[in-house]
């Protein structure tokens, strides 16, 4: 199998070296086919490298990088997006499953999304229907969600939020149990989901669960407590977290 090949694609020529020096140092197995600083070189040097790899910069003078994706006819590449918008986008990447590097890039958060990438089988890369639902996203931050794309080690797949129960910390992995008794399990962690899923009427019962609160089915009293969810699952209710959740409910 040859090796894969990675371009680059940002209006900032340090962001670019920076980028291009991490990869050679962490990733000596990628070729850096080359850099592009917008929409037009960017565009061109896809067609020219079919790359595996595009590391593109969502604001470039004038330009997006949303631009440049509604140009292609298919995104036949692992995408990985890098971008300075603030914590809010951070909601929108991750309910849509894709890739993005928050500027100036840490290296350790470099290695994450490129192993992220490379431990895919088959590589999957983001749908222009998923591009599409990001950049909406982006423009209305407070959106409320219907739909949560959760990323697989194979892809990703769209799961409603109301289809839900609970999610359970799995290592550094995060398994979602679902209304149809299917269990699937997330290359994101339980962090992650709570720092979005909170908003969206899910609640944080213990370190390793996070709950769905329409999906509560009973509470039975304790130190803490314990939630019965509508599968009939019970969570431990952590002890620090009692007073808050018997509050959301509106129990004394």
């Amino acid at each position: 199998m040859p090796p894969a090949t990675a371009f680059i694609i940002d209006d900032e020529l340090q962001s670019r070296n920076f980028l291009h020096k991490m990869l050679q140092q962490y990733f000596p197995e990628i070729i850096i086919a080359g850099h592009a600083s917008n929409v037009e070189e960017g565009l061109e040097g896809i067609k020219e490298y079919e790359p595996d790899i595009v590391f593109l910069d969502i604001q470039m003078k004038g330009e997006t990088g949303f631009d440049l994706l509604n140009k292609l006819d298919k995104i036949d590449f692992s995408l990985i997006f890098t971008t300075a918008y603030g914590q809010y986008a951070i909601k929108a990447f991750r309910f849509n499953a894709i890739d993005y590097l928050l500027k100036p890039i840490i290296t350790d958060e470099l290695v994450q999304a490129v192993n992220k990438v490379k431990e895919r089988n088959p590589v999957q890369s983001a749908s222009k229907e998923q591009v599409e639902q990001l950049y909406q996203d982006i423009k209305n931050p407070h959106k409320i969600h219907d739909n949560i794309a959760v990323p697989t080690n194979e892809g990703f797949i769209v799961i409603p939020l109301n289809e839900i129960v609970y999610c359970h910390a799995s290592s550094n992995y995060t398994q979602f149990y679902l209304t149809d008794k299917k269990c699937i399990l997330s290359s994101y962690t339980l962090k992650q989901y709570d720092e979005i899923l909170t908003q969206q009427s899910f609640f944080r019962a213990h370190r390793s669960y996070l709950i769905n609160l329409a999906h509560v089915k009973m509470y039975r009293r304790g130190e803490g407590g314990e939630i019965v969810m509508s599968n009939g699952h019970e969570i431990e209710l952590s002890r620090t977290h009692k007073d808050e959740f018997l509050h959301l409910l509106n129990i004394r």
